[in-house]
């Protein structure tokens, strides 16, 4: 399948509204991407497919770009917690019409100041340019890009070294790495305590690019089987519809999935690896030295 068969960032504009008024006028972006793929009925191939030089989902960047540019109009706003909203503005708009005629006045605000710019002491880039389009934008990704790059380098052993440090830091007891025992295809075991009471939560890590099915759901189910009720699958790729499915089946034990941008976003969110520096935007940074120490020795 090419890339051609998804609809194009713009294409997604109305679907992105739509499903944020379904979800109440409010979501964290996965959500949006899972309620815009419904919609468009998407199929697991097409929310499969991904650039060949990044590993990222193109459906998932295509309307990560809408996002973007419904901020830009003033449609949706989003908040330092990855929850985006929408807007007085973008609860009246119904058509594509209203949303291009919005967007010619963006385009042509940026053109006036790229004129102003060449006109000025300081010479302007085409980088300056996808600077002024992107700021302040949850969509500008690259800093995850990198990240899951990053992740994606580091060895299965240390990639479970890294969740075990990044459930401690979430506020999980006796956190122990079980992958090196090869014990039933689980990976690790937390405690977490909610109030007074404690309970074991079982984990599986899975670095890769690709889609996590429904099968490996299933698997790690059955090897928590009489061991425990809850557990917290890991991965730096993403789910597919099924697995999600799986995951929040009921009768069965739920499972929580944490998929790569999920996971990005956490480890940004407790310092692991990410630095962020707030001057008017946000400067991300990637430590790559830092994810070495959980190599085993």
């Amino acid at each position: 399948m090419s890339q051609l068969d998804l609809p194009r960032y713009d294409e997604f504009m109305i679907p992105v509204l739509e499903a944020l008024k379904e979800l109440g006028g409010s979501a964290r972006r996965d959500e949006i991407v899972s309620a815009v793929a419904s919609r468009a009925e998407l199929s697991d191939e097409q929310l499969d497919l991904r650039y060949e030089t990044t590993g990222v989902s193109v459906a998932a960047d295509r309307i990560g770009w809408a996002l973007t540019y419904l901020k830009k109009i003033g449609a949706v706003d989003n908040s330092r917690r990855g929850v985006w909203a929408l807007t007085d503005g973008g609860r009246r708009i119904e058509s594509h019409s209203e949303i291009d005629a919005q967007l010619r006045v963006v385009r042509a605000e940026l053109a006036a100041r790229t004129a102003q710019r060449k006109l000025s002491e300081r010479p302007g880039t085409a980088e300056d340019d996808e600077l002024d389009l992107a700021e302040d934008s949850d969509s500008d990704s690259q800093w995850r890009v990198t990240l899951l790059q990053q992740l994606l380098e580091i060895s299965p052993a240390a990639f479970e070294r890294l969740t075990q440090r990044l459930l401690r830091e979430a506020g999980f007891r006796e956190v122990e790495v079980l992958g090196q025992s090869g014990d039933g295809g689980l990976d690790g075991v937390g405690v977490y305590r909610l109030s007074l009471v404690s309970f074991p939560i079982y984990f599986q890590c899975k670095r890769y690019s690709g889609s996590v099915p429904s099968s490996a759901v299933r698997d790690f189910r059955g090897a928590m089987a009489g061991r425990g009720e809850k557990g917290l699958l890991v991965t730096t790729g993403t789910f597919t519809r099924g697995a999600r499915d799986e995951a929040s089946r009921d009768g069965a034990p739920p499972v929580q999935l944490i998929d790569g941008e999920d996971l990005c976003d956490l480890l940004k969110e407790y310092d692991l690896g990410v630095t962020t520096r707030t001057r008017q935007i946000e400067d991300i940074e990637i430590d790559a030295t830092w994810f070495q120490q959980f190599e085993p020795a």
